[in-house]
């Protein structure tokens, strides 16, 4: 612990790491204010019945996801989350249209141009759901909440060019913090947004186990030691890999040609556990949505029955497909962002082989192998903590307090945190101070 406080006091010693984080902070901070600005031309005062839409179920996880700006009808009640989904779309259409498969490969040129198309589609997918939530606004808030008409076509149209322009905005701050900040600036805008929510969903469930004499606070305690584990959980499932021996031919040089001997430099080819990330939750959970849209479109009770069952999160057949698909996605993700094959090319070009394994076809085969065996018991974890709510809320934990014990904020906020602490960590390391985490103290100072 000691040694911790060390490394973070040494932060502050290296000037370039403090201007990032302190640049990093200022920026989130002008996100969350953001979040608390209402669209103009709404009464503050009356979106009492838009927070109680988004308490519970699918609304929830929209609401974290923007920090609470969708529930305050705030200028960035879309978020960043128009840009994820432009990003995902970008790059799963990089797979079939081969102009983005060149642009892939094209180095820092491709990739801005490809950037450049992702914004694009961000402001394409902003005007499409601006209209949408306004919508919802018109079927939430009562008419006397709209201080310029309740469809006054001026509101819709001023309203829909603030909720674009602050999704634009968000996404720079984003973009903003990656290149001049510290960490991935658009997964840190919403985590933000999720540790938000955290405060109020704790004290939420202090008052219903201590106040209510719902258990009392040992049970409580206990809550908190689960909350605890299921996070070690998540960082071992971002952390784990397995690690692929390499051997490199050593190429010694005599006169005027070169001997290759076996036998030289070892090295690791690591595969994670969870190559996929959270991105198949998120896919899952863009899925789910649909039955329930759909279904609430008709008026007969097999559709209202479908809409009621795909519109509660944390019942059973909710969870089983959602686990089942987030098992079939991140087969597909993993197999679309871990080119096996490419990977075996490149070890072939280096003069690297597995050991028993011929370069080549086999090597790529046998890598092949290996990543579906390790991503058959990740999937399993990963949807297994994505559907982990809905098991503690059957033990009498409130939902938004629930949400923290898995799913696709605990995922992130892991995933983001491990991020950032590394990229920290290799600012102390190159000015040979020791790192934040274990891994960390094992470079020597260098003198």
């Amino acid at each position: 612990m000691k040694k911790f406080f060390e490394s973070f006091i040494n932060v502050w010693k290296i000037e370039e790491l403090k201007n990032r984080i302190v640049l990093t902070l200022l920026l989130l901070l002008v996100y969350r204010f953001g979040a608390h600005v209402t669209l103009p031309g709404i009464d503050a005062t009356q979106l009492t019945s838009l927070a109680g839409q988004t308490d519970k179920g699918i609304g929830s996880i929209l609401d974290m996801f923007t920090g609470g700006a969708f529930s305050k009808a705030s200028v960035f009640a879309l978020g960043i989350m128009p840009y994820i989904s432009a990003s995902i779309v970008v790059q799963l259409m990089g797979i079939a249209i081969p102009y983005l498969q060149k642009l892939q490969k094209d180095g820092e040129s491709g990739r801005k141009k490809l950037n450049q198309i992702t914004r694009w589609l961000t402001i394409a997918i902003t005007l499409v759901q601006g209209p949408g939530y306004i919508y919802n606004l018109y079927r939430t808030l009562p008419s006397s909440a709209f201080l310029l008409g309740f469809d006054s076509f001026s509101f819709l149209f001023s309203s829909v060019l603030i909720l674009t322009t602050g999704t634009i905005f968000a996404m720079w701050l984003g973009e903003k913090i990656t290149d001049k900040g510290i960490g991935n600036g658009i997964s840190l805008l919403i985590m933000v947004g999720i540790l938000a929510r955290l405060p109020q969903a704790l004290f939420q469930e202090f008052t219903s186990k201590v106040t209510n004499n719902n258990g009392g606070p040992m049970l409580l305690v206990i809550e908190v030691i689960v909350w605890l584990l299921v996070i070690i959980a998540c960082v071992l499932l971002v952390m784990a890999v397995r690690k692929i021996p390499v051997q490199y031919a050593r190429r010694t040089t005599t006169g005027d040609f070169e001997q290759d001997m076996m036998g030289g430099n070892r090295q690791w080819i690591p595969l994670k556990l969870n190559s996929a990330g959270v991105m198949p939750i998120i896919f899952a959970q863009a899925i789910m949505f649909i039955p329930a849209a759909v279904a609430g479109l008709s008026k007969s009770e097999t559709s209202q029955s479908i809409a009621g069952t795909f519109s509660n999160m944390f019942g059973f057949w909710y969870c089983l497909v959602f686990a089942l698909l987030i098992v079939i996605f991140t087969f597909f993700y993993t197999a679309i962002t871990v080119p096996t094959n490419k990977m075996a090319d490149d070890l072939k070009r280096s003069g690297g082989f597995i050991p028993g394994v011929k370069p080549g076809i086999e090597t790529g085969d046998y890598l092949d192998r290996i990543m579906s065996l390790i991503t058959f018991p990740g999937a399993l974890f990963l949807a297994l903590i994505a559907v982990f709510p809905a098991i503690v809320v059957g033990f009498g934990v409130q939902q938004s307090w629930a949400m923290f014990y898995g799913g696709t904020s605990l995922i992130i906020m892991v995933g983001v945190a491990i991020d950032t602490i590394q990229q920290v960590n290799s600012y102390l390391l190159n000015k040979h101070y020791d790192g934040l985490m274990k891994s960390g103290k094992n470079r020597k100072a260098v003198a």
